[in-house]
């Protein structure tokens, strides 16, 4: 009796294992799925970086002032974020909680800072219509907003499920994917930072 006991559990363990598995599988597919799409956005707006049709350019619209803090802003909500995950392997649920808000006002702060940015440019003339500088730009940094967006949705999904359910096996490879997708939007930032902005300054 006992034998089937211990058998039924070690079946459930390896089934759950599995699982996990298949789950982080599936995961890091949709992450490189979207490695190719920034790729294809990318290359995109490197063709049509100087095509501004007599329209603003970019030198006289970015503010790198303005920049540098959202960079600060999802870099620091990146970094504690891992705090997050660092407080979840301790079993500690309020300390996971915590440090997950702070990362989602972080993230909610680069956002702002950014959709006041487009309608700074709108404003001012630099719509994605005017050329197809504009257009390449927005469809890219838009792209990635709207995932930073998706992003704060989800953590705001998994905050809910912490405070209803506690941390539990199943909290653990979501909080992981979370991680892995906040840590990515970050690698793209540092791109766009460095290739649309700077680059635009230089």
């Amino acid at each position: 009796m006992s034998t089937t006991m211990s058998n039924t559990s070690q079946n459930v363990h390896e089934h759950e294992h599995e699982h996990e598995n298949h789950s982080f599988f599936g995961f890091w597919m949709y992450l490189m799925s979207d490695c190719i799409v920034f790729g294809c956005l990318f290359t995109s707006y490197a063709v049509l970086r100087n095509q501004f049709a007599g329209g603003p350019t970019s030198k006289e619209m970015f503010e790198l002032g303005r920049v540098a803090i959202e960079t600060a802003l999802l870099l620091t909500s990146s970094l504690t974020f891992g705090f997050a995950m660092i407080q979840a392997r301790r079993n500690s649920n309020n300390g996971t909680l915590l440090w997950m808000v702070v990362s989602a006002i972080l993230g909610l702060g680069f956002l702002v800072l950014e959709v006041q940015e487009f309608i700074a440019f709108v404003q001012h003339g630099a719509s994605p219509t005017v050329s197809a500088y504009w257009s390449a730009f927005f469809t890219l940094v838009g792209t990635h907003g709207l995932h930073v967006t998706l992003g704060l949705i989800w953590m705001t999904v998994l905050m809910i499920q912490l405070v209803t359910k506690g941390l539990n096996k199943t909290m653990m490879p979501r909080l992981a994917c979370m991680s892995l997708f906040w840590h990515f939007l970050d690698i793209v930032w540092i791109c766009v930072f460095s290739f649309v902005y700077l680059l635009s300054m230089a």
